[in-house]
């Protein structure tokens, strides 16, 4: 063989690797991205509630181990030192207790109400009205001691714009059950 038959053999190789390495890319970056966000996707379905089960209004469903039901939706008016057009809303549930591991099912448990444009509102503590003593909240209830059976009254406070207030559904959220979450349907709806 000569030196140049030699010089086009060793070209025609390089050439052969270099698009096979171009091709290798083709595949590898799509795969090295997904490597890399693999951990941020799951923590963003894992702390976000992006999947809504709706729940038509007057039923129960069972949601982290026990059946929750929506029983009252209404606002507080009358008061006075409040944000003008602010509206204090009262969402009272009914839970029936099935798995009594409330700390392990209800851990992250966030109740929120949703309007039709998506904006979401957190209780507030801003509206402090007197609440019997049978009625907790959310947070209250994981360290309840409730047992398997037992059926707890929740209550929590919002502070919406009153603008807001013809469009709102209450939702429940829990690190269990997350990215879904339960959608509470209005009696209008």
């Amino acid at each position: 063989m000569t030196a140049e038959a030699l010089d086009q053999e060793h070209k025609s190789g390089e050439r052969k690797w270099r698009r096979r390495s171009l091709w290798s890319l083709v595949l590898l970056i799509p795969l090295a991205l997904a490597v890399e966000s693999y951990d941020s996707v799951r923590t963003l379905l894992r702390n976000n509630d992006l999947f809504p089960r709706r729940v038509a209004w007057g039923q129960s469903a069972h949601f982290a181990g026990s059946d929750w039901k929506l029983t009252n939706l209404r606002g507080a008016f009358g008061m006075s030192n409040l944000p003008p057009d602010s509206v204090p809303v009262l969402a009272d549930f009914q839970v029936k207790i099935g798995n009594s591991d409330l700390q392990k099912l209800w851990l992250g448990c966030k109740v929120m109400l949703i309007d039709k444009d998506g904006r979401r509102w957190s209780p507030t503590s801003i509206v402090s009205l007197k609440t019997p003593d049978n009625i907790g909240n959310c947070v209250s209830a994981i360290f309840s001691g409730a047992r398997t059976g037992d059926t707890l009254n929740l209550r929590e406070t919002f502070l919406v714009p009153k603008e807001a207030t013809k469009s709102i559904w209450p939702a429940i959220g829990v690190a269990s059950e997350r990215p879904h979450f339960l959608l509470f349907q209005l009696e209008k709806d």
